[in-house]
């Protein structure tokens, strides 16, 4: 699972849906939640998680598409298995890893120093751990 800490923005809920928004260096993040612990406040900082599998790499990507958090990315390192390639990627310094096909990274032609964007659901991002100031 790739972390990233993060500030909360803003929380807005309806019934016990919540949309929260995070900062992140110069990058927002969006998540869906459908409860929050008493804890999370606006101005708290957090650790987020993201399952490997649920970070989507476009390239070249231009278009509008229903992905809360679009992110632009540098990828550091592929490594291709027999079915699956993990793509690590540098986002403001702090490395994600996007776990894909192997067929997809070669249709791609996924390389080191490529710039994409990386999107990820709001309903995939999660709180691992509210964090003390």
């Amino acid at each position: 699972m790739s972390q990233i800490i993060a500030r909360v923005r803003e929380i807005d809920s309806v019934d016990n849906l919540n949309i929260v928004k995070f900062d992140f260096y110069t990058e927002q993040f969006t998540m869906m939640s459908l409860e929050l612990s008493d804890d999370m406040k606006i101005g708290k900082r957090v650790r987020l998680g993201i399952k490997s599998t649920h970070i989507v790499i476009a390239k070249s990507f231009s278009g509008i598409i229903s992905y809360s958090n679009q992110i632009k990315a540098k990828i550091v390192s592929c490594e291709n298995g027999k079915l699956l390639s993990s793509i690590k990627l540098s986002v403001q310094g702090v490395i994600l890893e996007s776990i894909i096909t192997l067929e997809s990274s070669k249709k791609m032609e996924l390389k080191v120093g490529d710039e994409v964007t990386i999107m990820i659901k709001a309903s995939e991002l999660s709180i691992v751990e509210v964090l003390d100031d």
